[in-house]
């Protein structure tokens, strides 16, 4: 565990402000800053945002606060007479990129946890079919996966969270590739799994009970949004790449299975070696090393990101399984991990 202290860096309990509170991953924040030892919440509502929806109670309850949570009309105002040291935006693209600048300018800190701030300016117009509003802010956005950017996180005032595919995603190729042990040559192919959770609250079609109710499918095949988090920060080019989605028939999780070829023969030990190196120092990774598998149930309503390697007899063929929810470390969990880092708290501060 980091030895930060619970109260930060300031001494004093943080004001932060949620902006998108009724969707699935925004309530879910919520709930677990409601029990964060450290941090004073408030409810900002927007009219996109928060549009024909009263305040939703967390998927996973939290509890109830002893007080009830301040609700004020968005607008840049708020942010200076709240005094708002942090705002997180659990919101559409769109409305990340009205809305975070204005914060940035009063002087608050910002954890975006939609894929407005993710990628550069090219890759937002091709994966998202729509020119960013703000490019020149990418430069001072950091990928918010403390894992890998934890330095980075500390003094960041904009922090993109990952998405919860690519979460899984990268955890589970990110060390390996920078071991340069893979033969990129024969691919890497992910097969992932997410329950419907993962699509968010407003209703559509394909996320209907009739449509998902006893049913299994595959979407976003090989043109998925989130594929460019995945080669940025797992150091992979899009032709290496495979990646699949598919709709689970429950509320939330992901299970992501990860197929790679190995350029020289290894033991099994080698690769978990590869692992502990990589996540010596990560509260969030847990290795099943020894027996058992990642499950679902493992990890769903937790911010842990749980990883298992099968080695084929050749020990050249290599699979490996990480499991996360994508509610909390996929989203909500994975945000308050990033302010705790931003703001010198203990890193499992509020998650564990």
């Amino acid at each position: 565990m980091h030895n930060y202290s619970l109260t930060g860096n300031t001494g004093k309990a943080l004001s932060v402000g949620v902006l998108g509170y009724t969707g699935y991953s925004g309530a879910e924040l919520l709930g677990l800053l409601q029990n964060h030892p450290a941090v004073r919440p408030i409810l900002l509502s927007h009219r996109k945002a928060d549009e024909g929806a009263g305040l939703a109670r967390p998927i996973r309850c939290h509890g109830t606060p002893a007080e009830p949570i301040p609700e004020v009309s968005w607008g840049p105002e708020a942010v200076s007479e709240h005094k708002l040291d942090l705002v997180f935006t659990a919101t559409p693209p769109e409305v990340s990129m009205e809305v975070i600048p204005e914060v940035l300018a009063r002087g608050a800190r910002a954890i975006d946890l939609s894929g407005a701030f993710r990628l550069s300016a090219e890759q937002y117009h091709r994966w998202y079919n729509a020119e960013h509003l703000h490019p020149g802010l990418l430069k001072d956005a950091v990928y918010g996966l403390p894992e890998l950017h934890r330095d980075a996180i500390r003094t960041a005032c904009l922090v993109a969270n990952p998405g919860c595919y690519p979460t899984a995603a990268i955890c589970a190729l990110w060390p390996l590739m920078r071991s340069e042990l893979v033969d990129r040559s024969a691919g890497i192919i992910c097969d992932a799994k997410s329950g419907v959770s993962g699509a968010g609250k407003k209703p559509s079609s394909k996320t209907h009970f009739v449509e998902v109710y006893g049913n299994f499918s595959a979407y976003g095949i090989l043109n998925h949004r989130h594929v460019p988090e995945v080669l940025n920060n797992a150091r992979l080019a899009e032709c290496e790449f495979s990646f699949t989605a598919h709709l689970l028939p429950i509320e939330r999780g992901i299970l992501a299975t990860h197929y790679l070829r190995l350029q020289r023969a290894c033991r099994i030990e080698d690769i978990y070696d590869i692992y502990r190196q990589a996540y010596g120092n990560c509260d969030f990774i847990r290795l099943y090393a020894k027996g058992g598998q990642p499950s679902l149930r493992a990890v769903n309503g937790t911010n842990f990101c749980d990883i298992h390697c099968t080695l084929g007899n050749d020990g050249k063929r290599l699979v490996v399984i990480s499991c996360i929810d994508n509610l909390v470390k996929g989203a909500a969990g994975q945000a308050v991990q990033n302010m705790n880092v931003m703001f010198g708290f203990e890193e499992t501060a509020g998650l564990i």
